[in-house]
């Protein structure tokens, strides 16, 4: 690990709240008051704002931009041009007195290209498939899919789809999981 951030010279980076070990490709763009945490990788071509703030170990793919509002947990994956909203009536030179929250909960993984229209809250472990417009939150586990998002399943730790029974859900190994 290195002893500070590793910022790519043609990066604009005005943060100094970087953490140890986090990477920072060329073309990203981080506001004065974002947080970005340890061991991050931030892509090529993204842009973060000023109320935005990354857990560690977190990959931001190329082509995100995550705006005021937006809270990251640990260990999250957002994959290549996912686009979040913070404002459900945007208008031009028009801003609301404060945008709409969403928060991402540790290890969630967001596919490329999904949509996630705030607020809303994304659980631990949960996975949005990729192209997916989420509407409102997902709960822990869940895999999502389509648009609007809908629950098609549950995923383990490691990503894998459970298995659904009469009894809840089963995962590889053998364990079972009463999901409401």
């Amino acid at each position: 690990m290195s002893a500070g951030p590793l910022i790519h010279p043609k990066a604009d980076v005005c943060s100094k709240n970087i953490g140890t070990g986090t990477r920072i490709w060329q073309f990203a763009v981080v506001l004065e008051n974002a947080t970005i945490g340890a061991d991050c990788n931030i892509n090529c071509h993204t842009f973060i704002e000023n109320d935005v703030k990354l857990g560690d170990h977190i990959t931001v793919k190329s082509g995100v931009y995550l705006w005021d509002g937006i809270t990251v947990e640990d260990h999250v994956f957002i994959g290549p041009n996912a686009t979040f909203t913070n404002d459900k009536t945007p208008r031009s030179k028009s801003y609301p007195a404060s945008f709409n929250r969403i928060l991402i909960r540790r290890f969630a993984s967001i596919g490329a290209n999904a949509t996630i229209i705030g607020p809303c809250e994304i659980g631990e472990y949960a996975m949005i498939g990729a192209g997916s417009v989420v509407t409102r939150s997902v709960p822990p586990y869940a895999l999502v899919a389509g648009n609007p998002a809908q629950i098609i399943g549950f995923v383990e730790v490691g990503g894998e789809k459970m298995t659904k029974t009469a009894e809840g859900y089963l995962s590889a190994d053998g364990r079972l999981f009463r999901i409401p």
